[in-house]
């Protein structure tokens, strides 16, 4: 199925816009070459704009030729602090930082939409476009929410999407309801008491009690937690020590909690806790722990799911469908979706390297496609009763 006509005519500008976002990357909340960009991007097009929601946050607001809903499409700015690994001419070049999840891709779709939306003005209601700082793990979301961001642009629905090498080529899939876990962050410190490595009678190893909790930490979802409620409990972090003859006085650990029920993070937040507290009064050491929610559970709306599945069936046709397969990773749109009804969908393109990776590349093609996919959104959404 086609894309529309008009977007598929700059389809080349598309790429070049992405490939300029992908050579210069930033990190989340440090977008301000990127929102810059954006911002005058919009502005040349007659789009209203205000910067600097959020931080680095960008709203444009383009009025349809008549009344109608107000309908937010969002896109995510920042890059990772990967090192690329992709060879290709438009890599990153910026050392250490490279947009291996895409959100270059996500921003360009989006300014596609705008640019198309801006020369056909001939639909009801209004379009916000939103272009979001910081969306991995930072909090970007919830920052542009707390500097307003609902309460000055108003809208009544709201979409996202995300690229993915795990689909096929232009396969849009929408899950409703709960769709992308919720996840905390935890950090652990052991305090304990340093020592000569040959004596260890004289410490209080925090190496061996945080070996310990690596263990028993693993017990919580496989023997706490209901088998019917899926859970992740992964710890990704250890530090400690810097000599091969000295028992360290401290060590740390760090991970995070993937759930989709919110008494579900709970109950394992409390398990940690109770965890370290034991372990710190079986060994006479201080235990520190630091447990923070950075995602909520993205929940769908069931009939804007199917509101972007017709959205996008006639780019895409009967690859567009309902998935079933809840999502382990986690996604801060489910804090613009907690606030305002939308649903937040993926669009397959070609590659076999996944997200996060030094390999990553992004497939151009999509770019029309999701570009496409979020002006019918507006064009269909903004007429709805």
């Amino acid at each position: 199925m086609p894309v529309i006509e008009d977007i598929a005519a700059f389809a080349e500008d598309l790429t070049a816009i992405r490939r300029d976002f992908h050579e210069h990357p930033e990190l989340g909340f440090q977008e301000h070459r990127t929102s810059g960009k954006v911002a005058e991007m919009l502005r040349a097009w007659g789009i209203e704009v205000t910067t600097g929601l959020g931080g680095t946050g960008v709203v444009g607001v383009l009025e349809g030729s008549r009344p109608g809903r107000r309908i937010g499409l969002r896109a995510d700015m920042d890059a990772l602090p990967i090192d690329e690994q992709t060879n290709l001419p438009w890599a990153s070049k910026t050392p250490g930082v490279m947009h291996a999840c895409g959100h270059d891709g996500h921003t360009t779709m989006l300014l596609g939409a705008a640019r198309y939306l801006a020369a056909n003005r001939d639909f009801a209601g209004t379009a916000i476009f939103i272009f979001q700082p910081a969306e991995e793990g930072l909090g970007g979301a919830r920052a542009m929410i707390a500097d307003g961001l609902f309460e000055k642009f108003p809208c009544d629905e709201i979409y996202g999407m995300h690229n993915s090498t795990g689909d096929a080529p232009d396969m849009v899939g929408v899950k409703k309801g709960p769709a992308m876990a919720g996840a905390n962050f935890f950090d652990i410190r052991v305090i304990g008491r340093g020592a000569h490595g040959a004596r260890p009678e004289e410490s209080r190893d925090p190496v061996v009690i945080a070996a310990s909790l690596v263990g028993e930490m693993q017990s919580i979802v496989s023997r706490n937690v209901e088998p019917t409620s899926p859970a992740v409990l992964s710890i990704t972090q250890i530090h400690s020590g810097s000599a091969y003859n000295v028992i360290p006085g401290t060590a740390d650990l760090a991970g995070t909690v993937r759930f989709f029920d919110t008494a579900t993070g709970e109950l394992i937040s409390e398990r940690i806790r109770a965890l370290c507290a034991g372990m710190a009064a079986a060994h006479g050491v201080e235990i520190e722990v630091d447990i923070r929610n950075v995602f909520d559970v993205l929940m769908n709306d069931d009939a804007l799911s199917d509101a972007l599945i017709a959205a996008a069936a006639p780019v895409v046709g009967e690859k567009a469908r309902v998935k079933t397969d809840l999502v382990m990773g986690s996604e801060d749109f489910a804090d613009m979706l907690r606030v305002v009804p939308g649903a937040y969908c993926t669009v397959g393109h070609s590659g076999d390297v996944a997200l996060h990776n030094p390999g990553f590349v992004l497939d151009d093609a999509i770019l029309p496609v999701g570009a496409s996919i979020y002006a019918n959104l507006v064009t269909s959404r903004g007429a709805a009763a």
